[in-house]
Formats: C-alpha cells, sequence, structure tokens
C-alpha cells in the first residue's frame, strides 16, 4: 500500500510537470520569429484558401482560445496535423521515437557499463596513478560539448578513416540479419558521442560516493570478520554507493534526450530530435508540440522509476 502511494504521489508530481512543460512549449514556440501561417499556405494560393487552411488549423484564433483547443484535442490524445507533412502528428512521432530510443538508451547503457568498473577502479586505488588517470578522463568528458565531439567523430572516423557511416540510420536496400548490422554500424558514432558526454559525470560521482563508503564502519567491521577486500568492495560498499549513481542516471536521461537532439542532428539521424530541429526551420508547431511532449513525458518516467529503484536499492527510503 505505502509503494502504491509513493508511485502515486509520483505520477501527480510528474503529471504536474508534465503540464508545465506542455504549456511553456506552446507559449514559447508562439515567440519564434517568422509566420506560421507559410508553412500552411503557399504565395500562389487565394486569400480565401488561405484563410481557409488558417481556420482548419486554428491560427486564425486568439491565442487562449488555441492553448484552450489545443488542450482538449491532448485529453483526447490528438497531437494534431503535421503542417508541413499534412499527416497526423503521432504517425511522425511514431516513426522517429524508436530511433531516439534506441540511441539514448544505449548511450545510457554504455556509460553505466563503463562507468561502473572505472568508478570502482579508481576509488580501490585512490590517490594512485589509475585514480588520477580516471579523474582527468572524467573531468575532460564533463566539459565535452556533444556538437564538437559529434562533429570530430565525424570527421576523423568517419571521413579520413571510414570505419562508420556518417549519416543515416541504415543501408538502404539490406534486409534481414544484414538490416540489424548496418542499424548498429550507424549508431557507432552518435552512440559514442552521446556515451562520452555522460561517462565523466558519472564515473566522478560514483568514485566519490564509493571512497565515502569504504570509509564507513560497515566496513572496517567487514575488514575486521575477514572479508575480502573484493567481496567488501562490490558487494558491501558498490551497493551504498550506487544509491546517488542512481539518481544521476535519472537526471542523465534528461541530458541524454537533450543530446540527442544535437547529436542526431550532426549525424542526421531520423530521431525526434532530427524532427525538432527539422520541425524548427519550418515552424511546424505541432510536430514541435508532440515532440517536447513526448520528451517531458519520457524524462518524467524516467525520474519516477529511478525513485522507485532507489527505493529498493535503500530499504530506508521505501520506509519513509
Amino acid at each position: 500500500m505505502a509503494i502504491a502511494s509513493f508511485v502515486a504521489r509520483r505520477l501527480g508530481r510528474g503529471l504536474l510537470t508534465v503540464w508545465f512543460a506542455v504549456t511553456v512549449t506552446f507559449l514559447l514556440l508562439r515567440l519564434l520569429p517568422g509566420d506560421p501561417a507559410l508553412a500552411v499556405s503557399s504565395p500562389t494560393q487565394t486569400e480565401e484558401a488561405r484563410a481557409l487552411l488558417l481556420t482548419q488549423y486554428g491560427l486564425d484564433r486568439p491565442l487562449f482560445e488555441q492553448y484552450v483547443l489545443y488542450l482538449g484535442q491532448l485529453l483526447q490524445g490528438n497531437l494534431g496535423t503535421s503542417f508541413t507533412q499534412s499527416v497526423p502528428v503521432v504517425d511522425v512521432l511514431l516513426a522517429r521515437l524508436p530511433w531516439t530510443l534506441l540511441l539514448t538508451f544505449v548511450a545510457l547503457g554504455f556509460t553505466v557499463l563503463l562507468g561502473v568498473p572505472l568508478g570502482v577502479l579508481a576509488a580501490s586505488r585512490r590517490g594512485g596513478f589509475l585514480d588520477k588517470l580516471v579523474q582527468v578522463v572524467g573531468v575532460t568528458g564533463q566539459s565535452l560539448f556533444v556538437p564538437s565531439i559529434g562533429v570530430l567523430l565525424l570527421f576523423v572516423v568517419g571521413l579520413r578513416l571510414g570505419w562508420a557511416p556518417i549519416g543515416g540510420a541504415y543501408d538502404q536496400g539490406v534486409y534481414g540479419g544484414q538490416w540489424y548490422l548496418s542499424v548498429a554500424h550507424h549508431l557507432v558514432l552518435p552512440g559514442i558521442s552521446l556515451t562520452l558526454v555522460q561517462l565523466g559525470s558519472y564515473v566522478l560521482t560514483l568514485r566519490a560516493t564509493l571512497v565515502d563508503a569504504l570509509s564507513e564502519d560497515y566496513v572496517v567491521l567487514a575488514r575486521a570478520n575477514g572479508l575480502s577486500e573484493r567481496r567488501i568492495l562490490w558487494k558491501h560498499a558498490l551497493r551504498n554507493a550506487l544509491l546517488p549513481a542512481t539518481t544521476l542516471i535519472g537526471l542523465q536521461l534528461g541530458f541524454l534526450v537533450g543530446g540527442a537532439v544535437l547529436t542526431e542532428t550532426v549525424f542526421a539521424y531520423p530521431g525526434v530530435g532530427r524532427g525538432i530541429y527539422e520541425a524548427v526551420t519550418q515552424l511546424d508547431f505541432p510536430v514541435l508540440q508532440g515532440a517536447f511532449l513526448v520528451l517531458a513525458v519520457t524524462v518524467v518516467l524516467a525520474n519516477t522509476l529511478t525513485d522507485i529503484v532507489y527505493g529498493w536499492l535503500d530499504p530506508r527510503v521505501k520506509a519513509s
């Protein structure tokens, strides 16, 4: 019962966050320079045809009426119709969302798979050469900018060395197992870009919390009882050190989603981020609103799941 109440409270806060994000997105888009009516009409159209299109998309109404209309459609599961593609926004997003999720979770997975052993290695050799090396690499990773590392990888690995494709999500004309290999091959450069910019902060956070955990009384007691350093490190200290690192994963997912917009633009990766870039240039409000809604819901769900996992790792949080 307590768990259900905890989840319900988190979901309630999440709904408020999503509503706030939807409202801010709606208002900010209307402040963009340019006329969105140009996206749904052409210079050769008559004034009557243009007025009919504006009425169809609700662009001739006052701002507040547009907002109320948008919320009403949103509650019915209707995200509107793309100005430029004349197809439902849901269809546009469903075609792009799997690619963004694939890129995001691959980067997140490699961040954890590489970050945990690097953080443990640095903490277990505190003050040594490996510890200092990991810290230098971590600080360097924190200072990296997604487009910068993306362009560098694109030029060196993609263009000069030819080891990886420089754009797209897969090669045309391939099927079956070859298609999956092509998808993985195209995922290399954008995946590395996102992983590198997130890995540094994760490693440094895990190292710091693990160093603190190794100085706790229960670790001293475990050593006095004759437990091996390996067992103490991986089974006892690491479990407590993973608590703030778990929280960081939820926060990093938000940064990864934001970084995906830049990464997909650099590598012409056909995800939601690339779609946002294209929609901004075309002032396609419905696609932008739908894309930001999807990203907001993704981040809120990730943070809620992080809270639940945190409670599972630390019984004190669950009890409170």
